[in-house]
C-alpha cells in the first residue's frame, strides 16, 4: 500500500507536526496512532490551543474542581493542566526524539 502523504513528506525530509493539543488526543491513542501510522513527528502547543482543549472538553472537570476546592487559582490551574498535556504529549513523542537526536519529538 502507498505511504501516506504525510508518511511521503517525510520521506523527502520534512517533519510534519501538528499544531494542536488536548488530554483525548493523548488518553485515547489517537496521538500514538497518528505517529506510529501516519508519520507525525512532533505537536506544538501554545496558550490558545490549550484554552480550546480545556475549554471545549469535560476532559479536565473533575482536575479543575478539585484544585479549585483545594484554593488554586485561575494562572496555576491552567499552568498545571497545560503542563500536564505537554509532559503526556512529550512522553508518547520520547521514542521519536530520542531516534532523531533531538530533531523531532
Amino acid at each position: 500500500m502507498d505511504a501516506n502523504h504525510i508518511k511521503k513528506l517525510g520521506m523527502l525530509g520534512q517533519s510534519v507536526w501538528l499544531d494542536y493539543i488536548c488530554r483525548d488526543l493523548i488518553v485515547n491513542g489517537e496521538l500514538q496512532h497518528l505517529i506510529n501510522e501516519d508519520g507525525i513527528k512532533g505537536i506544538t502547543s501554545n496558550p490558545t490551543i490549550l484554552e480550546k482543549a480545556i475549554t471545549n472538553s469535560h476532559d479536565y472537570d473533575d482536575d479543575i474542581k478539585s484544585m479549585v476546592l483545594k484554593g488554586g487559582d485561575v494562572n496555576k490551574i491552567y499552568e498545571t493542566l497545560s503542563q500536564r498535556n505537554i509532559q503526556s504529549a512529550a512522553d508518547e513523542f520520547r521514542h521519536l526524539y530520542d531516534e532523531t537526536k533531538g530533531k523531532d519529538g
